[in-house]
């Protein structure tokens, strides 16, 4: 009892000396230290941050942590010193067994960048464990007759430990007979054996008691004792002997249950039951072997029972006992060693030493996204495994070491066409047939802001009517980006510019969330009829990206003017006009003529002419489409001198606008107007005379320069032409360069009409270029003309529109061959002074 303490003192000095001097290096680049096993849990390995060259602040912003490939995490790292630390009781005889190196692998794990370092820590083993014997108590049965200097073999002792803490040697009790002998085994162990050295006296004693002591070579020595019971018997005096005293078989370890494995002969040379052999396992033989194999005690066959995993023991070390049925009996003893054979029966598997990290699209190659490492656990070519990523692959693997691997990119990534990659690699190991598996790591791209907004239609046309109410929407528009989150976010804006010398955002205003655009006020069509707006999209990245669109907006005309009376001027005589006509007039005698125009466009334009009230009606008629005042009937002499008309002027707008005039005429005797010789002088225009003609040219004078213009250059085309055609016709050509022919179109009426034909010819957007033919009615008493009034641009199938909805079935053709659908500049309407001129008097 006295001695236990000091033993237990010994055994805590040294784990204490293997503590203090702990050992570490560098081999290749990796960081190696030792420990004793049984370390206190928090007794420091190693400064690691030191050895890795790493601050204290790196530990915490770099994430610093250590993973290990055994079952348990063992260590840990102290996060406030950076050092290694011990994490859990480590035994090293749980860990590797009778290996004479026991190493754990340890992987450093750092973040931003990632980074991985291997440290292997070796587990010194220290005498923790005693020597120790399968059974505590041996029988051995001895004839008398046993020779001096015959051999027993005894039960060799087991100890964990390893090295100079396993078993060195053994100790016999002291006694009369018997010596204990040392016999070389293979793998350069020792076993001991009994060893007769005085002849057996069964008389004297029948039973030997003898004690044998295992000693490990440990500081302090530790041991473990066995008691050996010999009995002494009588005559027996042949053993069975083998053929062999080691059998060798190799064996694959997919080898089938039941198999045979292999035959063991022993022969006795005794006769009758002496010589009777019956095998068996040793009496030590360990029950992982008893559940493999089992063994016919009549034939010596030995047989596979269990499954055999070459991952698992490579080799089996079979003693057998081949006993006779003598009195006493007697044994004879062989071994069979059974080697496993590695077949390719486990798949490679991949694993994630670091969880892949989100991947900007804008990375540059080579970028790491995450670390991977390969096992396999057969050997040799069946543990050799290779890494395969799928063609085309946008990642690649690079190889470090000890099968690791980094998953890197290899080109630039767009997270508009994959916001995610399933990266599938393949490992497949070098085995025949080889075995293969994948693993998918699912790498996520974050979004950089390399996408402009689009918008839906680089150009948007906007048809506003005319007299709205401010505030009103006028047009919505939108763009979408290909980004995400804050880059994808898209604010709008219109750009500066002017319209008629004011700044646009005079006129409308922009919603920045939606697109949607208002009208700061109301727009008058006879004023501004089409403007552009400049509206960008911006999106909210760093830096922002914008794209621009063009909203073309165009004014529609609504009926908000009433016509106004040009002839007779109301400006000098007030709305009473005076004419006069000779009592000798016949029927369509021409009075007068009312001319009215209207600023407004297209039907809200066209105006009708009606007789409200007159004096005598029915003497005097008022032609609706031309406002000529003619005579119904012949002048006599009962009818009064004096008569009154009131007319009435509307257009063809909605709501009908209107206006009145009033004609005085003077029925005078002796009034003479040579109406007839003007009729048949059309050829001679520099002849006509008359107050109307007079009062037409005036008028025309007063609308506007262009229409004097006009008129002159179409009374020298007449002149020209008066000896070759009854009508004459004027053309205005392009104030401006016509870049594209292809573009005019011409409405050509048919010739039944007063009007051989009105062409309109069209431009470019916005243009100023203006194409007019005004006409000759060969039916007119005077020198009448048509105006035709330029309008301002607009839609192509507009103008179609207008013209189908003006004129009857059948009136119009085109001439022009090619005319763009896009938008035009076209003449949606004409002011016709000519009486014979009126577009609705062609539905006639």
């Amino acid at each position: 009892m006295t001695k236990r303490p000091g033993y237990r003192g010994w055994r805590w000095q040294a784990l204490w000396w293997y503590y203090v001097f702990v050992l570490w290096d560098v081999i290749d680049g990796q960081t190696r230290y030792s420990i004793p096993e049984e370390l206190k849990q928090g007794s420091v390995v190693g400064n690691l941050a030191k050895d890795l060259g790493l601050g204290l602040s790196d530990i915490f912003e770099r994430k610093l942590r250590v993973a290990s490939e055994a079952d348990k995490q063992y260590f840990s790292v102290d996060a406030g010193k950076g050092e290694l630390v011990v994490n859990d009781r480590i035994d090293r005889e749980a860990l590797c067994g009778q290996s004479a190196s026991c190493v754990l692998p340890l992987q450093v794990l750092l973040e931003n960048p990632l980074y991985l370092h291997r440290i292997e820590v070796e587990i010194k083993d220290i005498n923790d464990n005693s020597p120790s014997f399968r059974t505590k108590e041996l029988s051995l049965k001895i004839a008398e007759l046993a020779t001096v200097g015959t051999r027993f073999r005894l039960d060799t002792a087991e100890d964990p430990d390893v090295g100079s803490n396993s078993v060195k040697s053994y100790t016999l009790s002291k006694n009369e007979c018997f010596a204990l002998k040392m016999k070389e085994v293979d793998d350069g162990k020792t076993a001991p054996e009994l060893v007769l050295e005085k002849p057996l006296d069964r008389e004297k004693k029948s039973v030997h008691q003898l004690l044998l002591t295992a000693l490990d070579g440990g500081n302090p020595v530790m041991s473990g004792t066995s008691q050996i019971t010999i009995t002494v018997l009588d005559n027996n005096d042949n053993y069975p002997v083998f053929e062999k005293s080691v059998y060798k078989v190799s064996l694959v370890e997919n080898t089938a249950k039941d198999a045979f494995i292999i035959k063991t002969i022993a022969t006795d040379a005794d006769e009758g039951p002496n010589g009777e052999v019956e095998f068996s396992f040793d009496s030590r033989t360990p029950d992982s072997v008893l559940s493999m194999f089992e063994i016919n005690s009549l034939t010596g066959d030995i047989y596979l029972r269990g499954e055999l995993d070459y991952e698992k023991i490579t080799s089996y070390k079979i003693d057998i006992t081949a006993k006779d049925r003598g009195t006493p009996e007697m044994e004879g003893h062989c071994r069979v060693q059974i080697d496993i054979l590695d077949i390719n029966d486990n798949a490679p598997t991949i694993v994630l030493t670091s969880e892949p990290s989100p991947v900007r699209e804008d990375a540059p190659s080579g970028t790491v996204v995450a670390l991977i490492s390969a096992r396999d656990l057969d050997s040799g070519n069946n543990g050799k495994v290779t890494l395969q990523l799928p063609k085309d692959s946008l990642f690649s693997l690079k190889p470090s070491f000890s099968n690791n691997y980094a998953l890197v990119t290899n080109r630039a990534l767009d997270r508009e066409s994959y916001s995610e990659y399933n990266v599938e690699i393949t490992a497949t190991d070098s085995g025949s047939p080889p075995l293969s598996s994948k693993k998918t790591i699912p790498v996520s791209v974050t979004d950089v802001n390399d996408n402009p907004p689009v918008f839906t239609q680089p150009s948007y046309n906007v048809y506003l009517k005319e007299n709205g109410v401010a505030g009103s929407i006028l047009f919505s528009i939108s763009a979408s980006d290909k980004d995400f989150g804050e880059n994808a976010k898209i604010s709008y804006s219109i750009l500066d510019s002017k319209v008629q010398d004011v700044s646009v955002s005079s006129y409308v205003y922009m919603n920045s969330d939606n697109g949607s655009i208002y009208s700061m006020h109301s727009f008058d069509y006879e004023k501004l009829k089409v403007f552009q707006i400049q509206v960008q999209a911006k999106d909210q990245g760093s830096p922002s990206l914008s794209s621009n669109a063009t909203v073309h907006v165009f004014i529609l005309d609504q009926n908000d003017n009433a016509p106004a009376v040009i002839y007779p001027s109301s400006a000098a005589l007030g709305s009473l006009s005076h004419q006069r006509m000779p009592r000798s007039a016949k029927a369509a005698h021409l009075v007068t003529k009312v001319t009215a125009v209207d600023a407004d466009s297209g039907h809200n334009a066209w105006v009708s002419y009606k007789l409200a009230e007159a004096t005598d009606s029915s003497l005097f008629t008022v032609n609706q489409y031309t406002g000529e005042v003619r005579t119904k009937r012949a002048v006599t002499e009962q009818d009064d001198s004096s008569q009154r008309l009131l007319i009435e002027i509307k257009d063809d707008g909605e709501p009908v606008q209107s206006a009145t005039v009033t004609v005085s005429i003077l029925i005078e005797d002796g009034l003479h107007e040579p109406i007839l010789d003007l009729r048949q002088k059309v050829s001679e225009p520099s002849k006509k005379s008359g107050r109307i003609t007079l009062y037409l040219i005036l008028s025309l004078a007063s609308v506007s320069v262009l229409s004097l213009v006009t008129f002159l250059i179409l009374a020298v085309k007449c002149i020209r032409n008066s000896s070759s055609s009854g009508s004459c016709c004027m053309r205005q050509g392009d104030f401006d360069d016509y870049k594209n022919p292809n573009r005019n179109l011409q409405i050509q009426l048919n010739s039944d009409g007063p009007i051989k034909y009105v062409e309109v010819m069209g431009g470019d957007m916005l243009s100023q270029s203006q194409s007019f033919r005004s006409c000759l009615s060969p039916m007119s008493e005077y020198s009448d003309f048509t105006m035709v009034k330029p309008s301002s641009t607009t839609d192509f199938r507009e103008v179609i529109s207008v013209l189908d909805a003006s004129l009857p079935d059948s009136t119009w053709t085109f001439e022009s061959q090619q005319v763009s659908r896009e938008t035009i500049d076209v003449i949606p309407y004409a002011n016709f002074i000519n009486p014979h001129n009126h577009p609705k008097e062609l539905y006639k």
